[in-house]
């Protein structure tokens, strides 16, 4: 489809084409875009021409705040296809269609049904369409058009960044820029004068100005002076339409600082001053103070004070507080009242940061006079020394006199002196000190290599006066005497190997010596002379105290001697020489080609023979293994037993248990079982043959009725008490155990024990066939058949 208007490429230009070249072509503004009709002419064939559609609509304007009752008319959308007939519907699509914009789908028209702001929105995007309305179908391609909101001045200025602090420094030139303050206004910058401000100032004036286009706010009075007012509040108005009458308008509040500049000199209050200082005050105290005022604040008011002249400048000194900005006089040397008593000092404060802008306003500094006057007091004995150092030998006798310390009244009185030692410290006790004349002396014996320095506190008061009292520290160096003979320096471990030569240094030795360097620096060493020649070892002084130990044969061996003992003498060269003997123990070890030493133990011993430490653990290894398996073999011999009853149908209870070994099947003597199944049967005493008893107990004899009656309970324990009393016993117990029950059951008895005198019908002959192991077993049931039947 294409567009009759040749400078309207597309349909979403149409508006611009409408304000361009169309206006008024059409009702109201409008441009009316024809159809093209395709003719058929006669002779011709028939030629297809490409349609033309086109929109005709109002200018797309809408003024924001409408508050009327009706609904804003924007405009009217037409198509040429459309005969006016209700055949064509127009559809609105996009930004606020159907919400905001609701169009006639009849006619065409566009209407705005709410208020629009265009500072929330200015421009609205939408999409209309013609399409038959029998058919749904379109007649033209979709085209995009643009509604602007038309703005009002309904926004007034506003200051974003207010209220402002700012500062300028004092004494500016008139003009200078303070600060530029910016108004913002929402409106339409490019419609109307809504959004152009101009700026006034309402307040602070004739101080500060502001230009009306710019908003730069500028100092309107020379040489402001901070010290006459520091601060000002400026306000500031911006009114929109150019400032005409009915703009709208908004204010701000700028808040100004005059910053200080060194514009003024300090001044002393007075031309004069006068000081009083007792002679009795410490040197380094401060005895007074001085200030110069200036009426700058900050760095501006810095300043420094010094002495420029007069009798006192050796005297005193003066500095300056940076907090305070005083002067601060301080004393230097002592006072003396008796020999000045009074001193001028010319003081002279000046500012330390200048301006030179303002240096016509100078000079910046000042200075007055001061007059110290010295006042007399009674003052302490004075000591000639501020510190005093002496020496005495030490082993020195008590009372040895150390050293004297002086002093003297420094007043025109000039009493006299008294001296004591302040006993605060432990070493303020080991001297004493004559009251009179000051002489210190030892009160103890002292030991230079146990203290070599003391440090005690001297005393003088006047005697007329006790309370004053100075003090001098005294230091007692301890002299040293040669009272310590040299000795080894530490314990050495001197080894030397079997396969050594004659010569070869086995050790380096050196001495140390508790008196100083002046009575033993100089070490001797040296083998006792008293003793014969050493055939095995000689030692060499090195003269640099150190010596060294050298053997003197060839090879060592530790199966001989695997321990030498060399005596070695140490000398001083201290006033009288002092000396001490110490022994070396040398051990003779296994060493390596290169000297190393392999080792020095016993095993050395063992490895000479080819056994080394991992055969020897392997053959006592072996050993242990072997006496486990033999006390293994003896425990099992031991606890290994014979059952008695082999066939497990013998069900017969004759379980005799003992831990004597008997002597088989012919060894019927060892134990007669004729008294348990028969106890009248036991008629005379059984005795042991594994113990020859001592002595012979008397037989017993029982009547053949006690026999008859008597029990088996009973019995036992006649036996065990027998046994308890017998003298013959062994030491050893012999546990013997019988069953049996007693006559009470009703049941009857089921043991065997009582089979001898009960009558039983069961046959033991087939105890003959059971073979030789039970042949015994058979004879014994075999006589006891025999004598039932008899």
């Amino acid at each position: 489809m294409r567009i009759t208007s040749t400078s309207c490429i597309c349909p979403v230009l149409v508006c611009l084409c409408f304000v361009q070249r169309c206006y008024g072509a059409a009702h109201h503004g409008s441009i009316k875009v024809t159809r093209n009709q395709t003719k058929h002419i006669e002779g011709e064939t028939e030629v297809h021409h490409r349609p033309k559609r086109g929109w005709v609509w109002n200018q797309f304007f809408v003024l924001e705040e409408h508050m009327g009752p009706d609904p804003q008319y924007v405009g009217k959308l037409h198509s040429n296809s459309d005969k006016g007939d209700g055949s064509v519907k127009y559809i609105l699509t996009g930004e606020g269609a159907g919400t905001i914009f609701i169009i006639d789908d009849t006619t065409g028209d566009i209407h705005s049904t709410k208020s629009l702001d265009r500072e929330q929105k200015t421009h609205y995007v939408l999409h209309a369409q013609a399409i038959d309305r029998r058919t749904n179908k379109p007649l033209e391609p979709e085209s995009e058009f643009i509604i602007k909101v038309q703005d009002i001045n309904d926004n007034a200025p506003k200051f974003t960044d207010g209220p402002y602090i700012v500062s300028v420094p004092e004494m500016s030139e008139m003009g200078t820029s303070v600060l530029q303050v910016t108004a913002t206004d929402a409106d339409d910058p490019t419609y109307g004068n809504s959004a152009r401000v101009v700026y006034s100032i309402l307040q602070g004036q004739p101080y500060f100005s502001v230009d009306p286009k710019t908003g730069v706010i500028r100092t309107a009075l020379h040489n402001m002076d901070r010290e006459a007012r520091e601060h000002y509040s400026v306000v500031i108005q911006a009114k929109d339409m150019a400032g005409q009458v009915g703009g709208l308008s908004g204010s701000t509040t700028v808040n100004i600082t005059l910053t200080d500049v060194n514009d003024n000199p300090p001044r002393f209050p007075q031309k004069h001053y006068q000081l009083y200082v007792p002679e009795s005050a410490q040197v380094g105290s401060a005895v007074g103070k001085i200030k110069a005022n200036d009426a700058d604040t900050g760095s501006n008011a810095d300043m420094k004070y010094t002495i420029i002249n007069g009798d006192g400048s050796g005297v005193f000194s003066i500095s300056t507080d940076k907090e305070t900005r005083e002067g601060i006089l301080s004393l230097k040397k002592p006072l003396n009242y008796e020999k000045k008593k009074s001193y001028t000092l010319n003081i002279e404060g000046a500012n330390t940061h200048l301006d030179f802008r303002f240096s016509h306003l100078g000079p910046f500094k000042d200075v007055t006079m001061l007059k110290v006057i010295v006042g007399d007091v009674d003052e302490p004995p004075l000591f000639t020394m501020p510190s005093y150092v002496m020496e005495v030998y030490e082993n020195a006798k008590i009372g040895t006199a150390v050293g004297t310390v002086t002093a003297q009244d420094p007043d025109t009185a000039n009493s006299l002196v008294r001296y004591f030692i302040d006993h605060n410290t432990e070493e303020d006790r080991y001297f004493t000190i004559d009251a009179s004349t000051g002489t210190i002396k030892t009160a103890k014996i002292f030991d230079r290599e146990e203290t070599p320095w003391y440090n005690i506190t001297v005393a003088a008061s006047e005697i007329d006066n006790p309370g004053l009292v100075s003090h001098v520290p005294v230091g007692v160096r301890i002299l040293d005497v040669n009272d310590n003979p040299p000795e080894l320096a530490r314990e050495y471990d001197v080894v030397v190997c079997e396969n050594a030569k004659p010569g070869q240094v086995i050790q380096t030795i050196t001495a140390t010596d508790k008196d100083n360097s002046a009575n033993g620096a100089r070490f001797h060493f040296s083998l006792d002379e008293g003793l014969s020649l050493n055939p095995n070892f000689t030692l060499r002084d090195n003269e640099d105290n150190t010596a060294s130990i050298l053997t003197r044969r060839r090879r060592y061996s530790r199966t001989t001697q695997d321990i030498y003992y060399l005596p070695v003498l140490i000398s001083d060269g201290g006033v009288p020489p002092l000396s001490s003997s110490s022994t070396l123990t040398i051990r003779v070890c296994v060493c390596e080609r290169d000297g190393r030493v392999r080792t020095c133990h016993a095993e050395a011993f063992l490895s000479s023979t080819g056994l080394s430490t991992g055969a020897l653990i392997a053959i006592l290894l072996c050993v242990i293994i072997l006496l486990a398996i033999v006390v293994l073999f003896i425990t099992l011999r031991r606890s290994k037993k014979e059952p008695l009853i082999i066939s497990e149908e013998d069900v017969r209870e004759n379980v005799v248990t003992y831990d004597d070994e008997g002597g088989g099947e012919e060894d019927t003597e060892a134990f007669d079982i004729t008294a348990l199944r028969n106890p009248s049967a036991a008629e005379e005493l059984k005795y042991r043959r594994d113990i020859r008893p001592e002595v012979k107990p008397v037989p017993r004899h029982h009547p053949s009725s006690s026999l008859d009656s008597i029990d088996v309970q009973e019995f036992i324990k006649q036996r065990l008490a027998e046994a308890d009393l017998d003298p013959s016993v062994p030491p050893y117990d012999s546990l013997q155990t019988y069953a049996y029950e007693g006559h009470r059951s009703e049941a009857g008895s089921i043991s065997s024990l009582d089979s001898a005198t009960t009558h039983s019908d069961q046959d033991y002959n087939y105890l003959g066939d059971w073979g030789p192991e039970f042949k015994k077993l058979a004879e014994l049931y075999g006589e006891i058949e025999s004598e039932r039947t008899t």
